[in-house]
């Protein structure tokens, strides 16, 4: 086994972590015959040698003998191998990457070569995998569908293979796999698309388990979503019914050493989710279904309260997070989810109400059908655990409802607070006042150290939202004792907390006065700010503000010196002119921090609107900030109506991300449909 891994110069080699010495290690390790060992070296193989998805001259040494490890039957955990190859071997170049593209001295050439050298290597050994769809180890035939769907060059055959396979394949979820492979060959290969979903097709139709029959669904949708039934909805919930009421033997699992490894967490965290259901791989089917689905709103959104309403808690679970993808992605007609969502707050199952937390807490203003289920929990006595408490204390706040106010005052006589709790206090408006004295009282407890911005600035935060000028001399405390480590951040959050305070806080003049010099144009734009609240003194604020917005000046020192001076209105009109230049910046936000500021200080639409307008097409996450000074502006931006009625009609929420996403995301977007639909009121009056 492993013949010639010794010669391989393998210290001439990299990975990730340096020279590729240790990989001959790592290789012996997936023939241990060590359980524990084997999830090591493959951890090891994840973290250095394909770190990241990355190929390496050292990942295209190892793959002649991870071939070999796969087609060795004594070899255990080949299941594990087959994806390592699959993954190592399955990237496609985009458009953007062809080899044939790239110049060889761009420092893209290397990794794309090994990308293709990669797939090239893989796929030529991928004969290996043929007879593993028999394989006696079930974890083994789980794994070799998708590595022939992916690898092999002979796609005709392995559609062949699978469909025979899936006559005669017992394991479930085998057969589920088995049935991902040919969808996942028909949306790789024209050639094989009409036949393969003439077949799928039939298989939703025919006398199959259910799951099966769901997972073919799925496959369909995602290969000729122009051939999902009209009825989809009630053949998927007629076939989660059925899922949940058959009889369905568990694969037995063997007990495996837990280890220090990314893997180990990974598979005992989907150990741990998938405990006590007989079928887990539901939740992965209606994943594939949601995403075949796509901007079927109205269908996925029928979908996920089917779920929400089983009697099946696992089902209730999965929909919950599905939904979640669904509610960042779309806008709908969520009101009868979020009631459903916050039913489950009801539930004794604690997995099902840690979920249903976590799904309120980003909502906003969305989450009005669950308060009364949040209010509920939050005040009966019983189980919970304190994280999930806390998310829903969260919800409840930032849904504005009162009921949160003195569940807020609980929770700062607490030795910790969630951040989020204090950033949350403004959405409660005027019922949030009697918090002050707790904020104070925590502010006052702050320690001036290297972590007072951490502690301090949440707190002036909800203090400046209350207007809590009871905390002024805890403010001025903060703002005068500042250690060095981010001390424009504590300086700004502190004066913003003066500024609320207006003439109340006159104590803080001098120490306002001389930060309106500060290096830092944050600092210096809120001590504008705070000196005109406090003092209105116009003659000292304008000419500070005007200084920043000079041509050349660093793009956020104009961008904050025009939003103050926007801030402040009309009673700085005479900084208008100075704003005029920010109008043909070249960086879009300088432009639409300019115009917003110029037509709240002086009117002017004229020159305002065209800019915001260009903005509004150049740039969607500037939509929120236009379309509130649109909604300002009135019958003067009717100019604009065409743009506003376009984004009410989009399904799409405006900041949807390819990669990652924002707890505000939701609220963002929902700011946005207010200040359109404010817009479009003003400009019909």
């Amino acid at each position: 086994m492993l013949t010639g891994i010794e010669e391989v110069d393998w210290a001439s080699l990299g990975h990730a972590y340096g020279p590729a010495d240790d990989v001959p290690g790592l290789l012996r390790g997936l023939a241990s015959a060590d359980p524990a060992e084997r999830e090591v070296a493959l951890d090891g193989m994840y973290g250095a040698v394909h770190h990241q998805g990355d190929v390496y001259d050292s990942t295209l040494a190892c793959i002649p003998f991870l071939l070999e490890l796969v087609a060795d039957p004594k070899v255990q955990d080949r299941g594990g191998i087959v994806e390592l190859l699959t993954s190592i071997g399955g990237i496609d170049l985009s458009d953007d990457d062809e080899l044939d593209q790239l110049d060889p001295d761009d420092e893209e050439f290397i990794p794309a070569a090994n990308y293709a050298m990669a797939a090239a290597a893989v796929a030529a050994g991928a004969d290996v995998f043929l007879c593993l769809v028999g394989d006696p180890d079930p974890e083994v035939r789980l794994a070799a569908p998708c590595a022939l769907a992916s690898l092999h060059p002979d796609p005709a055959r392995v559609l062949t293979l699978l469909r025979e396979r899936l006559t005669v394949e017992c394991d479930t979820e085998v057969r589920l796999a088995l049935v991902e492979a040919v969808g996942r060959i028909a949306r790789r290969h024209e050639s094989l698309r009409a036949e393969t979903v003439e077949w799928l097709g039939w298989l939703t139709r025919a006398a199959q388990a259910p799951g099966l029959r769901l997972a073919a669904l799925a496959q369909l949708a995602r290969c000729a979503p122009g051939e999902v039934p009209d009825d989809v909805v009630e053949r998927v919930t007629d076939l989660l019914d059925e899922v949940r009421t058959a009889s369905v033997e568990p694969r037995p699992e063997s007990p495996r050493p837990s280890t220090p490894t990314l893997i180990g967490q990974v598979r005992e965290l989907f150990e741990e989710r998938s405990a006590g259901r007989p079928t887990p791989w539901t939740d992965e089917l209606m994943r594939t279904l949601h995403t075949a689905l796509d901007d079927r709103v109205d269908d996925r959104i029928a979908l996920v309260l089917s779920q929400l309403r089983s009697p099946d808690r696992a089902q209730r679970a999965d929909a919950i997070w599905l939904c979640g993808g669904l509610i960042r992605v779309w806008r709908g007609r969520y009101e009868e989810v979020v009631r459903l969502v916050g039913a489950q707050l009801a539930d004794p199952e604690p997995r099902l109400r840690e979920a249903a937390a976590s799904f309120l807490e980003g909502l906003f203003e969305l989450t009005g059908p669950a308060v009364d289920a949040l209010a509920g929990w939050l005040a009966a006595p019983g189980p919970g655990a304190p994280d999930g408490r806390a998310r829903a204390l969260l919800a409840l706040a930032r849904s504005g409802d009162p009921r949160a106010v003195p569940l807020l005052a609980r929770a700062l006589r607490e030795p910790e607070v969630r951040r989020e709790l204090l950033y949350a206090v403004p959405t409660l408006g005027p019922a949030a006042v009697p918090l002050a004295p707790a904020l104070r009282r925590r502010l006052a407890r702050v320690e001036l150290d290297d972590r007072l911005y951490d502690h301090a600035a949440p707190l002036l935060f909800a203090l400046a939202s209350v207007r809590g000028v009871q905390a002024l001399p805890e403010v001025l405390r903060v703002l005068r004792e500042a250690p060095p480590n981010r001390r424009d951040w504590v300086q700004e959050a502190a004066l913003r907390a003066l500024a609320s305070f207006g003439p109340a806080a006159r104590e803080a003049l001098p120490e306002v006065r001389a930060l309106l010099e500060s290096d830092a144009a944050a600092v210096s734009a809120q001590a504008a700010l705070a000196l005109w609240s406090v003092e209105g003194d116009r003659g000292a604020v304008l000419p500070a503000l005007e200084a920043r917005l000079r041509s050349g000046a660093p793009d956020a020192d104009r961008c904050v010196a025009a939003r103050a001076l926007g801030e402040i209105g009309p009673a700085a009109a005479a900084g208008a002119p100075a704003l005029l230049p920010c109008l043909t910046a070249r960086d879009l936000w300088v432009r639409v921090r300019g115009a917003t500021a110029l037509w709240r200080v002086s009117g002017d639409v004229e020159s305002a609107l065209p800019v915001l307008m260009a903005a509004w097409e150049e740039n969607r996450h500037a939509r929120v900030d236009i379309a509130e000074c649109l909604a300002e502006m009135g019958p003067a931006a009717a100019a604009a109506e065409g743009l506003i009625r376009a984004e009410l009609a989009r399904r799409r929420r405006h900041n949807v991300r390819e990669s990652g996403s924002s707890s505000h995301d939701v609220h963002e977007d929902e700011k946005l449909l207010t200040f359109c639909r404010a817009a479009l009121d003003r400009m019909e009056l």
